[in-house]
């Protein structure tokens, strides 16, 4: 049975005194909640976070990784540099890295490969936009993002993977996909995955990430083929993020 998760992905928001507060009462808590927990944090705050986190269930990871290993690539931050940091996770492909920073499918694969290469679970974000949900190529857009990676990487590399769902039309403007309709795009991912390999494709976790709120984590969670969220704003807010994750328990 797969373990649910959930992970808060910060983005650029912090300070060292407002994480110290944020991370010690996720610490404080997570013993008590029987899902898996983790932070994905700014670069700076990670060595923060592995000193706040060490002795806690909870494990942190980075927000980005370089496809490049350690070279003259100003700017960039190598895996191996994460492994130092004590990360177990890199999100990869977000949609704000996709559409404002212009990451194509293709640079999405190679940081994949970047961080599992070392040993960095990597969280492979996909999703649609409105504009392509409105134009019903939902499928066909979350397909492409996917096998982009399982092209490069093969389905093996799933195994010590985690993927993401998140409809870019429901990050932070409040709306949020019917359990339904993510579950639709959670199932039609899983069979991707299995596709290539039945084990794998069970085994894999799946996240929700899009507004999620503990008003809705519960029913979100409820469905088989969500096994958790990547939680962006309510992440910062400790009441909220341990809420979602108690409705992950």
């Amino acid at each position: 049975m797969r373990q649910k998760l959930v992970v808060g992905n910060w983005k650029m928001v912090g300070s060292l005194a407002a994480n110290l507060t944020l991370l010690t009462r996720i610490k404080q808590a997570a013993p008590a909640l029987a899902c898996e927990i983790a932070v994905c944090v700014p670069f700076p705050y990670l060595a923060q976070a592995r000193s706040v986190l060490a002795s806690s269930p909870v494990a942190w990871g980075a927000q980005n990784v370089s496809k490049q290993p350690q070279g003259a690539h100003t700017g960039e931050v190598a895996a191996d540099m994460l492994i130092e940091f004590g990360c177990r996770y890199a999100i990869v492909g977000h949609s704000e890295r996709r559409a404002l920073y212009g990451e194509t499918d293709d640079k999405a694969a190679r940081k994949f490969a970047a961080a599992a290469r070392a040993g960095i679970t990597p969280i492979l974000c996909i999703g649609e936009t409105l504009e392509e949900r409105e134009r019903g190529v939902t499928a066909e857009v979350v397909s492409r993002q996917l096998h982009a990676v399982l092209a490069q990487v093969g389905v093996a590399a799933f195994a010590a993977a985690v993927v993401a769902y998140e409809p870019v039309w429901a990050i932070g403007t409040g709306k949020t996909a019917t359990p339904a309709q993510a579950q639709e795009v959670h199932a039609l991912i899983r069979a991707c995955v299995a596709a290539g390999s039945a084990e794998v494709g069970a085994a894999l976790r799946i996240l929700y990430g899009g507004s999620v709120k503990p008003g809705n984590a519960g029913e979100l969670f409820a469905m088989p083929d969500i096994d958790g969220g990547l939680i962006g704003g309510a992440s910062l807010v400790a009441e909220d993020f341990l809420a979602i994750c108690a409705a992950a328990s």
